[in-house]
């Protein structure tokens, strides 16, 4: 009986949380500043031509920067709270399924660079690339072809720092400009593409690690 009246209080306090942000969502006003105008106004300067991407890397990059850190300081934690356990075989799935992810990983491979490649001028690039690169070796792991993480060696830890570093060494370069990434307008297309194709790398690992770690299974005697 207190289990059910504590599932009800907890569902109401749910359903009552719904309304008040669908209230707070209604009620806002316009917003005080447009940034369309400004955004289309550099463009050209930005060294992409579509303005998310100019946004994230080049106006804002110091947030990506950030968002960056703290998806690898995920998971570092995670490697901190789980340890080290040598990681079991995984559970092979029925061979059709298998013969089904070996088709898809490669396909995913491809859509994966060219989201990389259409970030300058269409919705895509390395957060998405590496989300979908990602999701192949999730995919591939679900269906026994790739076992869970035990203990990151070397050349993974590598791969897994390498998008952030290259953005710091990048960003750290550029504070002979006067601010933090600022661009050269004639190098801002190379640059933008040289940091995408790293981070690319390093958000498919930690994205991937993120699950692989989580789902490995300790090997007992």
């Amino acid at each position: 009986m207190k289990r059910m009246v504590l599932v009800a209080f907890v569902l109401t306090l749910a359903v009552a949380f719904v309304f008040f942000l669908a209230g707070a969502m209604l009620e806002l006003g316009p917003v005080a500043i447009d940034l369309r105008a400004p955004v289309a106004q550099q463009l050209a300067h930005s060294g992409v031509t579509h303005p998310v991407t100019a946004v994230l890397l080049n106006y804002r990059g110091y947030d990506t920067l950030l968002e960056i850190a703290v998806l690898l300081l995920a998971l570092l934690a995670i490697l901190a709270v789980v340890g080290e356990a040598p990681a079991s075989p995984s559970r092979l799935a029925h061979p059709v399924l298998q013969t089904l992810a070996r088709l898809a990983a490669p396909l995913m491979v491809v859509v994966a660079v060219y989201l990389l490649w259409a970030g300058a001028f269409r919705p895509g690039g390395a957060f998405q690339a590496g989300a979908v690169l990602a999701a192949a070796a999730v995919l591939l792991h679900l269906v026994g072809l790739l076992p869970g993480w035990s203990r990151p060696r070397l050349g993974l830890r590598i791969g897994i720092a390498a998008g952030f570093a290259l953005f710091l060494a990048v960003a750290a370069g550029l504070l002979t400009q006067g601010a933090l990434l600022q661009y050269p307008p004639a190098a801002a297309g190379v640059l933008i593409l040289l940091i995408e194709s790293g981070l690319t790398v390093s958000l498919a690992l930690i994205l991937a690690g993120l699950f692989l770690l989580l789902s490995r299974e300790e090997v007992t005697a």
